[in-house]
């Protein structure tokens, strides 16, 4: 197929316009699964695979998981198909992760011809209706003329101002039909605001919070990653000398071992900021959504604090947690105008009370977690080896549960783009695919996907494509033999009851063999680090097996429906 000059006239079918739309778009790799209905677009992509290639997964939820890993690793719009019927419902767990994490997705699948919509055709749902509520824009075309502008605001959507997924549904006569076609991507549309205008006063009055404050704190989010603010975020914290606390998808926008980061927050994040958020007077949150499992019980949630939130979404102010100043903006844009208007100050004295705090979680928890004096492993001690191997250069992309938790906590990062998990959602079975992604997004990078026995078997046929495409993801299996998560709040509030949690799974090395990959298992302290080497050397993919303590729990802990200053560190 030769490829079409932008805004050339040319005669097509709509199968052909979408694989010259991708191609316009700059989609160089995509995920699906074919089917019947989406058969006319497979077709075509079958004549341009020199320039977009496709990555057959062995589920479609895989699909949107990898396109998600891909967009997360490189900051660039994922892309997925699927067929119609059972295929576009596979889509809707990983578009669900993706508009609550703000994750770029265009998602595009086949339909029923238009003639036999509504009648229960063959492999026939309502996609558009199913969707509706967890995309950021949906649209069924019925006519090949549709498809260019389609196409081309659903991208901008996607990656525009808050970003989302996006699903275009295609019927099958729109793809074979022949139309004139021509390409002009949009850059704007009436009533759609992505970006505000940065509103300087607003600016000025955070400004003046913050030089008076005594004792600020900072809260950033995944909207520095997003808009790109990394280097004027650090520039901020450094010129107003604020602790900086991070939620899981803020995690590695700042070097984790930066004097100013002061830990994670939330339900499983460190002590001090936890604690402390209680006790500041200016509390300035970038680029996050004061998700419940940050903030605890609201109405005991920094109530003595006045509150400056820097927001791009203007249905999250106000939303959760009453603001004091709203900076309704890009969080470049504004963070570049606040290190201007704010002046130049240390907070010593408030920054050590989160140092000491460091060291009373660390008396209590973090010591034994990382160093564990009993003979069984623990989730952390793996992730500091994993640490001093990869010098915090590596891409860590984990499932839900309590690796997730330890690996969020103890990973090392010192680049931006670098922790890759499913935060809103908290989706089990998101990391294999994810990991996939990421690494065909990034291939110059080390992936280590770190996953739980239980979310591990939630998409572990996409093993098959890490044997099909050759993904070099390094795949850390962390066995506590437990839906370990669900067996905790069991331990801790259902008096040890342990329902359906226990797992009996299978030989996760013959599986690993039976698709090619290398592999090994370890339980003891003395074959750790060899084993972590010999993965993270191996040229391809690789599954490593550490069997740790069953029944470990992961602390500090903010239990269900308390305060963050009720934070447990046993």
């Amino acid at each position: 197929m030769e490829a079409i000059t932008m805004n050339r006239t040319t005669t097509m079918t709509g199968a052909r316009a979408v694989v010259e739309a991708l191609l316009a778009e700059g989609v160089d790799l995509a995920f699906g699964y074919p089917g019947g209905a989406i058969m006319p677009i497979y077709d075509a992509l079958y004549d341009v695979e020199d320039k977009l290639q496709h990555v057959l997964t062995r589920h479609e939820q895989g699909a949107t998981h990898a396109a998600q890993g891909y967009a997360r690793a490189t900051g660039k719009v994922g892309v997925c198909l699927a067929t119609s019927g059972p295929g576009a419902t596979n889509l809707i767990t990983g578009i669900a992760d993706a508009q609550i994490d703000s994750t770029p997705m265009v998602c595009i699948t086949g339909q029923v011809p238009s003639h036999l919509l509504g009648t229960d055709a063959f492999q026939e749902t309502d996609v558009i209706g199913i969707s509706m509520p967890v995309t950021k824009w949906n649209f069924q075309v019925t006519k090949a003329s549709e498809i260019p502008g389609a196409i081309a605001k659903a991208f901008y959507i996607a990656r525009s101002g808050r970003p989302g997924p996006v699903l275009i549904d295609i019927t099958k006569d729109a793809q074979i039909e022949q139309f004139d076609f021509a390409y002009k991507p949009c850059k704007n549309l009436r009533s759609y605001v992505p970006k505000p205008a940065l509103d300087m006063e607003k600016v000025k009055e955070a400004a003046a919070l913050i030089n008076s404050a005594k004792k600020p704190f900072v809260l950033f989010g995944q909207g520095v990653i997003l808009a790109e603010a990394e280097s004027e975020f650090k520039a901020f914290i450094e010129k107003a000398g604020i602790p900086a606390a991070w939620t899981i998808m803020g995690l590695s926008a700042l070097d984790t071992d930066h004097r100013l980061n002061v830990g994670m927050l939330g339900m499983h994040g460190n002590y001090g900021p936890n604690k402390l958020t209680n006790e500041c007077d200016v509390l300035i949150a970038v680029g996050m959504r004061f998700d419940d499992r940050v903030t605890g019980r609201l109405d005991q949630y920094a109530t003595q604090a006045k509150v400056i939130h820097v927001e791009i979404d203007p249905a999250e102010i106000d939303k959760n947690v009453k603001t004091t100043v709203a900076v309704l903006a890009d969080a470049k844009e504004a963070l570049s105008a606040l290190v201007d208007e704010v002046k130049w100050n240390t907070h010593d004295e408030w920054v050590q009370k989160f140092r000491a705090c460091d060291k009373e979680e660390e008396r209590k928890v973090i010591s034994e977690e990382l160093y564990p004096s009993r003979d069984v492993l623990s989730m952390g001690e793996v992730i500091r080896r994993i640490n001093e191997r990869t010098k915090g250069e590596a891409i860590i992309v984990t499932d839900v549960g309590q690796h997730q938790m330890v690996a969020c906590r103890y990973a090392k990062f010192t680049q931006t783009k670098s922790s890759i998990t499913s935060g809103g959602l908290g989706t089990m079975g998101f990391c294999l695919p994810a990991a996939i992604g990421a690494k065909m997004g990034a291939p110059e990078r080390e992936v280590v996907a770190v996953i739980g026995d239980g979310g591990f078997q939630m998409t572990i046929q996409e093993l098959g494509t890490i044997l099909q495409t050759g993904a070099a993801v390094k795949i850390l299996i962390l066995n506590n033999e437990f839906l370990g998560m669900v067996r905790q709040w069991q331990e801790l509030f259902f008096d040890k009851r342990y329902a359906s949690t226990e797992l009996i799974n299978p030989d996760f090395q013959l599986i690993a063999q039976g698709y090619g990959i290398a592999s090994s298992k370890v339980s003891k302290r003395l074959e750790l680090d060899d084993a972590i080497k010999t993965m993270l050397k191996h040229e391809g993919s690789y599954l490593l097996e550490v069997m740790v303590g069953k029944e470990n729990n992961v602390f500090p802990m903010v239990p269900s429906g308390c305060s963050v200053s009720e934070i447990r560190l046993e």
